[in-house]
């Protein structure tokens, strides 16, 4: 297979990556400051708002090892190795790390609904369910072809052994 096959999903990885970056560099900690201030002010909801930032960040780490993960999984592609085990721990690597997503966003929920409640903008309740849905959604896709491959891995090694 070509590399140039791949270059496509390797372009989209860096530019969520580099996305996720800059969100984590430039948004939230604006937010935080502004938390801060409210915290001096008396404010006892800049508390939960440090609970979502926190989350927020924690969440990214996952993501960066899922990116690389699929980084690592492109690149055995483009080296003929996919029908490997080595592809099989990077799919069950992205599918960790997307449960692990999910749950941190589902944990978020209750915080984000007291901020909507507040703020009176129920579109914030959506916004962190659309998230841990993509997370949900990518780590079941990812457990099915992970179940897939290693069912095509088994069935090569079956071939190989009858030639």
């Amino acid at each position: 297979m070509k590399q140039g096959s791949t270059l496509f999903l390797k372009i989209s990885i860096f530019l969520i990556g580099t996305s996720v970056l800059a969100l984590c560099i430039l948004l939230l900690p604006q937010i935080a400051i502004e938390g801060i201030e409210q915290v001096k002010n008396g404010a006892v909801l800049a508390y939960v708002v440090f609970g979502i930032l926190i989350i927020m960040y924690g969440s990214a780490i996952p993501l960066y090892v899922a990116l690389y993960q699929g980084l690592l999984l492109l690149s055995y592609i483009d080296k003929n190795q996919a029908f490997s085990e080595l592809s099989v721990n990077a799919l069950r690597t992205i599918k960790n790390c997307a449960k692990l997503i999910f749950g941190l966003y589902i944990l978020a929920l209750p915080l984000i609904f007291i901020i909507a409640e507040w703020d009176d903008a129920p579109g914030l309740i959506l916004f962190g369910m659309v998230i841990a849905g993509a997370a949900l959604v990518v780590a079941v896709f990812v457990a099915v072809l992970q179940r897939l491959l290693q069912q095509a891995i088994h069935i090569k090694s079956e071939n190989d052994l009858t030639v």
